[in-house]
Parts: C-alpha cells; sequence; structure tokens
C-alpha cells in the first residue's frame, strides 16, 4: 500500500474497529457496522475500562474526540434516524475530525465528503456524466459519475458535507429533497428515473460560526438537520495533551523526532487561550483578536516549531512562539497586530514580573513582533 500523509480513521484504528464490531452484539440501526453504544465508545473512550472481545482478549479504548460524551451520544441518535446532522462551531474545534469519526465507525468510511466552498456545485451534491460515454452511449447508469451523497445513499453509508455555508443557497438546497424524500430523481433516465436511499443512509454536515450570513442555510434545511454546537476544548490540560499529540504526529509523519519540552506547549497553549477568550487565569482582561485563535491553529504552531528544532536546531523553541503568533493574528485582519501588542504589553508582561521564566523568556523577545 502507498504511504500517506494522512490516514483516515478507518485505517488508523481498522483493528479496534474490528474489535468493537465482534465485542458488542446489542441492537444496532439497519446498515450499520458498529451498535450506537460501540459508536460512542470507539469515539468517547471506554472511560479508562477494558473491553471484553469474543475471544478473550480486553483493549481499552482511548478518546480520540476532546468533548463531552454526551455531545457524541446525541450525535449518535441522531445519525440513528432520519434527519441529517449539523456540526457547528467556532473554526479549529475538530467538527470535522468528529464527522470522519462517526462516518468511519457506522459505515466504514468517511471518505464519501463533498468540500463545500463557493464554486461548490449542485453535481457535487447530486450528480453528474462522463461525456465520453453520454455521446457514445446516451444518458445510462454507465455514462452518470454519482456524487459521494448519491453513493452513499445507494449503498446505505454517510454522506459528509462540509462547511455547507460556504455554498450558495441554491446548492445547498439540493440536499432538502434528499433528506425528506430519501431519494434522488434522475430524469434523464427514463427506465431508472430515481435512486432511493439504502438502509443506513445518513448525512453529516459542518459549518463554522464565523461563517454565518455568509450564504444562510433555507429555513426549509435547517428543519431536515439536527444542530449540535461543538465548543472550543474547556479543559486546559485536555487541550495540553490534544496539541501535544497531534503536533508530535505530524512531525513523526515526516520521519523527524519531536522534541518541543511539554513547558513551551503550555506556554502556547495558554497564550492561545488568553486571546481566543478574553481573559486570563488571572482575570486580567485582553483584547481578542478577530482571526481564529483555535486549538488547530494551536496544533499549527506547535507542529512548526517541532519542524524547526528538527530540521533547523540552534534557536531556543519559546523564541520561535513569537514569530508563529504574529503569523496567526495576522492572517484577518491587520489590526490584530496591536491587539497581539497590547496582550504582550499587559498580561504577559505581568506575568514576566511576576517571576515566572518562561514568560519572562517571551517578554524578551517582544522586539520580534515589531513591524
Amino acid at each position: 500500500m502507498n504511504a500517506r500523509q494522512i490516514d483516515p480513521p478507518e485505517h488508523l484504528y481498522a483493528d479496534e474497529l474490528a474489535f468493537l464490531a465482534a465485542a458488542d452484539h446489542g441492537p444496532r440501526p439497519p446498515g450499520w457496522k458498529l451498535t450506537p453504544q460501540a459508536v460512542v465508545t470507539f469515539i468517547a473512550g471506554s472511560a479508562g475500562r477494558p473491553v471484553q472481545g469474543p475471544d478473550g482478549r480486553q483493549i481499552t479504548i482511548a478518546a480520540k474526540f476532546v468533548g463531552e460524551r454526551a455531545l457524541v451520544e446525541r450525535c449518535v441518535v441522531t445519525l440513528a434516524g432520519e434527519r441529517g446532522l449539523l456540526l457547528v462551531g467556532e473554526p479549529g474545534t475538530a467538527k470535522s475530525m468528529l464527522s470522519e469519526l462517526l462516518a468511519a465507525a457506522v459505515c466504514g468510511t468517511s471518505a464519501l465528503a463533498v468540500q463545500g466552498t463557493a464554486g461548490t456545485t449542485e453535481e457535487q451534491l447530486r450528480y453528474g456524466w462522463n461525456y465520453a460515454l453520454l455521446l457514445a452511449k446516451g444518458p445510462s447508469r454507465e455514462a452518470l459519475v454519482p456524487s459521494p451523497v448519491l453513493t452513499a445513499m445507494t449503498t446505505g453509508a454517510v454522506a459528509r458535507v462540509e462547511e455547507i455555508t460556504r455554498c450558495l443557497p441554491e446548492v445547498q438546497d439540493a440536499l432538502v429533497s434528499i433528506l425528506s424524500d430519501r431519494r434522488m430523481a434522475l430524469p434523464e433516465l427514463p427506465d431508472d428515473s430515481v435512486a432511493y436511499a439504502a438502509p443506513g443512509f445518513c448525512v453529516i454536515a459542518t459549518a463554522n460560526l464565523r461563517d454565518r450570513g455568509v450564504s444562510e442555510m433555507s429555513a426549509a434545511l435547517k428543519r431536515r438537520f439536527n444542530f449540535e454546537v461543538v465548543p472550543p476544548i474547556a479543559d486546559f490540560d485536555a487541550e495540553v495533551a490534544l496539541v501535544t499529540r497531534q503536533a508530535r504526529a505530524a512531525v513523526e509523519r515526516v520521519g523527524a523526532v519531536y522534541t518541543v519540552d511539554e513547558a513551551v506547549l503550555e506556554t502556547l497553549v495558554t497564550a492561545f487561550r488568553d486571546l481566543r477568550t478574553g481573559s486570563t487565569v488571572e482575570g486580567w482582561e485582553v483584547e481578542r483578536p478577530s482571526s481564529v485563535m483555535s486549538t488547530a491553529e494551536a496544533v499549527a504552531v506547535a507542529a512548526s516549531i517541532g519542524l524547526s528544532t528538527a530540521y533547523l536546531p540552534g534557536p531556543d523553541p519559546l523564541s520561535l512562539l513569537p514569530g508563529h503568533l504574529v503569523g496567526v493574528v495576522r492572517k484577518d485582519d491587520s489590526a490584530d497586530h496591536a491587539r497581539l501588542l497590547a496582550y504582550w504589553d499587559g498580561a504577559l508582561r505581568r506575568r514576566a514580573e511576576a517571576g515566572g521564566r518562561m514568560w519572562r523568556q517571551l517578554w524578551e523577545q517582544r522586539d520580534v513582533l515589531r513591524d
């Protein structure tokens, strides 16, 4: 098998999925690979308790999504019914990762996905044509090119639509009849003019709250989804652990060794949380930048620092943080640069004066922030 930069969850956790499928014989919705309980366990973990397999083997399932178990349970219950699941939240809150994990556990593949953009067309949600076959043989199933959504319908799988609010409203509304009638009209095929949804078919869509109003969903489409808000990670230690794990994996995928000290990552995550929430743990007010200070961005910065120390050794990893923070906050609004400087001259300076070694080192790097 060819090497992959990133393995999809159905391959990365194939052994766990096979184990859970064999271990749990409870009731499952038609077409599902796992029971709803096993899906929750796969995503949220077994809470430190080993799962008993039919052959006597036991394994402990680690949590893959950092968030409330109740959220995962509500998502699974939605997918067991006939409404779509819409995951909403700030950018970088692992909505796509949760969507992939749910799809992999429910139907065995997360690959039936459409990436929503301003250029997404209705064909990408319905079907297109192989024009060479269409000219040679006329309209036929052989000439039809199904979208991931149509493939999911006919095979009883999970279709994923990423960033649905980036699609134009008329494109989004192609899903209305699919979610309502559980079928898709194929008017070009008079003898085979309807594709019906097989048992197990469901739709997971994602939308980030920063894009609300870019292409507002119609009321008709909203009524066909259950909305679940995916919040930022509340627990500091859990966020540090996630950033560490994901950044290490990104560096190790390219064959390098991750050597960034955990204290540096704790400082990085603290700075991101301060700027994301607008306040520090000490209660000091911080002006929030308009840029997204998400966990995903923190992972990207941690990975970049790790790659730098692996390939360009020399500088203290902590000294690289200010330059990367500037890059993050200036993505959307140049005025955010001034907000970062205010954070440096406010909360960060006060921590440095209180005797925090890491914060004092960061404070001494303040000239990096100047234009």
